[in-house]
């Protein structure tokens, strides 16, 4: 963590509320009258913005004044992080790491073989 944004956050930071990560989010007051409020998070663990869920999201970027109700549901899936370059990213079928065979969809493939 950047020990300028934790010096803030202790001087200046009002806490607002923790998400289901565990990330924490606060405000401050601004500046200058007629500013807007200064909104950030502190992650737990890595520092990754995709770890940020939807409800989350729009307060943070002053699109609502508070954090959204998480709908119930049964439709609404957990949020997940993004998991590119990590082992849980998606490989589609075909991939070097699922073997390199994918399963035959026509005849008129001919893969590229260099000479």
């Amino acid at each position: 963590m950047i020990l300028g944004t934790l010096l803030f956050t202790w001087f200046k930071g009002k806490p607002v509320g923790t998400d289901q990560f565990g990330n924490r989010y606060f405000r401050a007051s601004p500046r200058f009258p007629g500013g807007r409020e200064r909104r950030w998070v502190l992650y737990k663990g890595s520092h990754e913005a995709s770890k940020v869920p939807p409800e989350w999201h729009s307060w943070l970027h002053h699109t609502t004044a508070a954090p959204l109700e998480r709908p119930d549901r049964p439709w609404v899936k957990e949020h997940l992080p993004n998991l590119s370059g990590t082992a849980g990213g998606y490989v589609p079928p075909g991939h070097d790491s699922r073997g390199g065979a994918r399963p035959r969809t026509r005849d008129d493939y001919q893969p590229w073989q260099p000479e």
